[in-house]
């Protein structure tokens, strides 16, 4: 495995991790004091014991706007974008391995395509609202992702093993598929706010944000940590070839049909949530393997740090950019991460596995 980042050395490798932590808390107890309504830090805090640990007066930070707006409003959407952070961030380094291509990103293999297909089921026609319903649009999202990846493994396998190249085509055939039907249901609706209603959940948005599923975001987004980070010799493996991996008795192929599956997953959860939120994926393993090289054991936890922060941030400036409005996180994300990751690519060559 090539080592060739910016950054080297086991000891560097776990102060970085070490401030990642640190600075994900860090993040989170800083954010919460900011937003469009101008309440004190001190409040924001009093809060924050009072709802944690019973300290404070109730009759004043028990109920009412300022801890309506900390506890319900605050501080939820910002633990569910550290949750999100993670998982898209996770999914992003797992696709690029299983493609060997680090331009990939969780939506590469067709799993956004399809969480938009089935979310345009469920806004467009009312599929699913009647048994689900203000539900029934992310629930079928994430049904939609999921589905489109076994989906891709299935067509993939059609003729032979599937590989790294074969999956990228399914993915990208049935992306286009699914692109289309959900057009095609656009086109043949008659509801304006449904149309208005779908594009608001395409860009993305945290403001959702509830504690019942803050937390099971929260859990699959540790578990997805843990399960790649112990994966991480295969992931290796993965960018060297099935041929190399072969040679030293490993076989890859149900390996990278599971590995995908769970990536999609995670990808599915933060669909579920937070609606459609690109460059995550995308540009944070990016950035870390320009840091710290190729190796898994490092891009996945460093990854996942990452991705919390960033998409935290992102979600603060979205309700801070425009006085009176929030800007769609998904928008936001766009715009720093699209011309972030072509200066990227114009400023440094790095070794993607075995080669450059």
């Amino acid at each position: 495995m090539k080592q060739n980042g910016i950054l080297r050395g086991r000891p560097t490798y776990l102060l970085v991790i070490a401030l990642l932590t640190a600075a994900v808390l860090l993040s989170l107890a800083a954010a919460v004091t900011l937003g469009s309504v101008d309440i004190s830090i001190g409040e924001v805090y009093r809060v924050i014991l009072f709802k944690t640990f019973g300290l404070g007066d109730p009759a004043v930070y028990g109920t009412g706007a300022v801890s309506d707006i900390v506890w319900f409003v605050r501080l939820p959407r910002l633990v569910l974008a550290v949750g999100v952070g993670m998982c898209l961030s996770l999914a992003g380094v797992v696709m690029q391995a299983i493609v060997r291509n680090p331009l990939a990103d969780p939506y590469v293999l067709g799993v956004s395509s399809g969480a938009s297909l089935g979310a345009s089921l469920a806004i467009l026609t009312g599929v699913g609202t009647g048994l689900l319903g203000a539900n029934a649009p992310g629930v079928l999202a994430f049904i939609g992702a999921f589905a489109v990846s076994v989906a891709v493994v299935a067509l993939a396998n059609l003729g032979g093993r599937a590989n790294a190249v074969k999956l990228l085509l399914a993915g990208t055939a049935l992306s286009s598929v699914c692109a289309a039907f959900s057009n095609f249901l656009l086109y043949l609706s008659a509801s304006a706010n449904a149309a208005q209603t779908l594009m608001r959940w395409t860009m993305g948005s945290l403001a959702g944000a509830e504690w019942p599923t803050n937390i099971p975001i929260l859990v699959i987004s540790l578990l997805g940590l843990l399960f790649f980070w112990s994966q991480f010799r295969t992931l290796n493996l993965m960018l060297l070839g099935d041929d190399t991996a072969l040679t030293l008795g490993v076989d890859l192929h149900r390996r990278r049909l599971a590995y995908l599956l769970v990536a999609s997953l995670l990808v599915g959860c933060a669909v579920y949530t937070a609606g459609l939120i690109g460059f995550v994926g995308l540009v944070i393993p990016h950035i870390v393997r320009i840091l710290f090289g190729s190796d898994h054991k490092k891009i996945v936890p460093i990854s996942a740090l990452l991705g919390a922060i960033f998409l935290l941030w992102a979600d603060v400036l979205c309700r801070v950019l425009i006085p009176g409005a929030e800007l769609p996180i998904g928008v936001l994300t766009a715009m720093i991460g699209a011309p972030c990751f072509i200066w990227l690519m114009i400023r440094r060559k790095y070794g993607f596995g075995g080669g450059d």
